[in-house]
């Protein structure tokens, strides 16, 4: 008997008709011998009518706690739903609430992390029989209130659970039927692929591929959580995301990411002496703001510049306090872009091939893309551009690297 824990998002719960056939699918494993954990995501366009209404209500800037309280509760609709019709269905089954599994978290609201799973309650539930439904994206910090874990959050709750319950699998339930070589919705000539390693599947989560949570995919490179991303609506294998092989490293590049989510920053003319950087993220860290790129110019004459990323969320509130840093450090100004996204290629075989970034750069100049920054990892290779070229820029390297074809 196999412990099996499946998420289904928020297009495979969109409705009752869907939510029926997420039940049927969930009972058919039961009966096929194993002990089966759900978690579920609130129902589409749910959380965004919920976040509305809190910014309605607050004009645009409500409590964070008690936003947490507001959103958290479209899942509750979810898993009551398919317990519901589980039991009509003569399969045994029990909803449970974040703080009634106890996933703890710490308290940073709307972007809380998961700190522990006690999985004593599931355990107890499946030793009855029973399958057990889990909301995803909540957990509860050491008060007990209630947080949540930010957009994709239900991904890290099942991986987290699959994690604490040592399961066989983790099976991830979307609107794709697997991981692409990149959005196929961009392109006609991605590809499915079979297999992606932690490393590749978490750097281009971070790169802006929304197939899964990139904390997620931490959770189960840390914990060698074995996820299968399939499509709720085909018995399509999907692909799995593993431990990396020797296979895997025959192609040299698996994939090409975007991010419109982008917001370039620009602190002009900064005194350089040591500590200035520190004076600068400090805030933007204690906000929880993540900063993703960084550049810092040569000094002259004392001075420099420095040019991040971050969300493009999070510009108001990087601005109001930005605005003031800058200022107490003596620099110039602060420039802000938010017309730029990041195009990224990710894969384990640039770690034993030369030539992949001037391959990459010479793509883009032949259709005369601009690069405005450039990081680079070990496998990973991220250049932000305006905005306006994405589309042509992940064509380019797609067809540059023949990631249509397999390796």
């Amino acid at each position: 008997m196999a412990v099996i824990v499946q998420k289904y998002g928020g297009t495979s719960v969109a409705n009752l008709d869907k939510i029926r056939a997420v039940a049927q699918k969930v009972a058919r494993a039961r009966e096929d011998g194993n002990d089966m954990v759900v978690v579920l995501s609130a129902m589409a366009g749910e959380t965004d009518r919920l976040v509305g209404m809190a910014n309605n209500a607050s004009g645009g800037e409500p409590d964070r706690r008690e936003y947490d309280v507001l959103v958290s509760s479209g899942e509750q609709v979810t898993v009551s739903l398919l317990a519901i019709m589980l039991n009509t269905m003569g399969s045994r089954a029990v909803s449970l609430l974040g703080d009634q599994v106890r996933i703890l978290t710490d308290d940073a609201y709307s972007t809380a992390k998961i700190l522990d799973v006690e999985t004593g309650r599931i355990g107890d539930e499946l030793r009855k029989g029973k399958i057990v439904v889990v909301a995803g994206f909540q957990g509860v910090d050491a008060k007990g209130n209630i947080t949540t874990l930010g957009r994709g959050g239900s991904d890290t709750t099942a991986v987290a659970i699959a994690a604490s319950l040592k399961a066989d699998f983790c099976e991830i339930f979307t609107d794709v039927d697997g991981v692409y070589t990149t959005d196929p919705n961009l392109y006609h000539k991605a590809r499915k692929l079979k297999r992606i390693s932690y490393d590749e599947m978490l750097s281009l989560a971070g790169a802006g591929a929304k197939v899964l949570h990139h904390r997620s995919v931490e959770l189960a490179k840390t914990y060698g959580v074995p996820v299968y991303v399939r499509s709720s609506f085909s018995e399509d294998s999907g692909t799995l995301v593993t431990k990396e092989d020797e296979e895997m490293e025959q192609g040299v590049i698996s994939g090409v990411a975007y991010d419109r989510d982008q917001a370039k920053v620009t602190v002009v003319h900064v005194p350089d002496r040591p500590g200035i950087a520190a004076q600068l993220f400090t805030p933007l860290s204690d906000h929880n703001i993540v900063v993703d790129m960084i550049i810092q110019n040569a000094s002259s004459e004392g001075f420099t510049d420095l040019t991040f990323t971050v969300s493009r969320k999070n510009i108001g509130e990087a601005r109001r306090l930005l605005d003031v840093t800058a200022k107490d450090m003596g620099a110039s100004r602060v420039e802000y872009d938010e017309n730029i996204a990041k195009i990224s290629i990710v894969g384990v075989g640039m770690r034993s091939q030369s030539g992949v970034a001037s391959k990459m750069f010479a793509a883009l100049a032949h259709e005369g893309i601009n690069i405005l920054m450039i990081s680079t990892s070990e496998i990973k290779i991220s250049c932000v551009i305006e905005a306006k070229y994405t589309e042509l820029a992940v064509r380019v390297l797609h067809d540059a690297f023949d990631l249509d074809q397999e390796p």
